[in-house]
């Protein structure tokens, strides 16, 4: 292969990064929002466990907006299993559900955040010797 050949296949490959790392960067955010959403439904369950039964409150439905409700009880809530479909929890198990979750969401970003990083090092590593076979070839 001729070093024109080498350096149009790096530079294809150093494309095929950035297009690999723009996708984790947006499965990173997405990951990020998920793990957020998790820890405010387990602050929310926790802080609900203290609140009496029968007791008012207000309800959070989404970009900032609050509607009153009444807690008939704070001893159970309804916990997603899936499918579109939740079930009934005591407290503890739903808390360690979430918990459960919230560590399996932060693994993912733990792996997706070093993958970005191999592959940032990667491009930057081939982006290097890719230019220097373009300076050998301009000599």
């Amino acid at each position: 292969m001729t070093k024109e050949e080498d350096i149009t296949k790096n530079l294809t490959l150093i494309e095929y990064y950035k297009q690999q790392l723009e996708s984790i960067e947006m499965q990173l955010q997405y990951l990020q929002s998920t793990l957020m959403d998790y820890q405010r439904a387990k602050m929310t369950v926790e802080q609900l466990s203290a609140v009496d039964d029968n007791s008012e409150i207000l309800i959070p439905i989404g970009a900032g907006t609050f509607v009153n409700g009444s807690l008939k009880s704070a001893s159970n809530v309804l916990i997603g299993v899936g499918a579109g479909v939740v079930v009934e929890k005591p407290v503890d198990e739903a808390m360690g559900k979430l918990d459960e979750r919230i560590k399996r969401i932060q693994d993912n970003l733990d792996k997706m955040a070093s993958l970005g990083q191999k592959i940032q090092f990667d491009a930057e590593e081939l982006s290097h010797k890719t230019q220097q076979m373009m300076e050998e070839t301009q000599q």
